[in-house]
């Protein structure tokens, strides 16, 4: 059985589902090919290729799939890793976080709490100088921002 767990906890599983629930075929006519590889397949966009890379823009970004807020700009930092970082989610029960085996390494993934759709992967201890020593590396194409008025 995977193990979800909440950002804000160390471990255990988590039974929810998700609150939004479509089928496929839904998720497949409302997300482009693109968007729907990386949020429903966990596919993962090339790095240095996404629209908010290097975006500075103050804002909300959303999940692309469902709306739900998940990173404030306030958290964004420059890791030129390739795809955008955040060190802290907007709210602590914004996503989930799941153990990830594939590629033959161990990693933490990042899904969306209210969809379950994949965003990217969480790594901690790579020195940033981040309040919380952690790189959550989300595809842009996962993401919508919505800038501040």
């Amino acid at each position: 059985m995977e193990s979800r767990t909440h950002a804000s906890e160390n471990a255990g599983p988590s039974e929810a589902g998700p609150t939004v629930v479509r089928s496929e075929q839904e998720w497949r006519s409302r997300l482009s090919p693109e968007e729907y590889a990386v949020l429903r397949e966990s596919a993962t966009e090339r790095p240095f290729t996404g629209e908010y890379t290097d975006t500075e823009t103050t804002g909300v970004y959303e999940c692309r799939a469902c709306g739900a807020e998940l990173f404030r700009s306030t958290t964004k930092f420059a890791s030129h890793c390739g795809w955008p970082s955040f060190y802290d989610p907007a709210d602590s029960d914004a996503v989930l976080l799941r153990e990830d085996r594939s590629l033959g390494m161990v990693r933490t993934e990042v899904l969306c709490a209210s969809c379950h759709s994949h965003l990217g992967h969480v790594f901690e201890g790579e020195g940033y100088a981040t309040p919380t020593d952690q790189r959550y590396c989300i595809n842009s194409v996962a993401l919508r921002l919505v800038p501040a008025e």
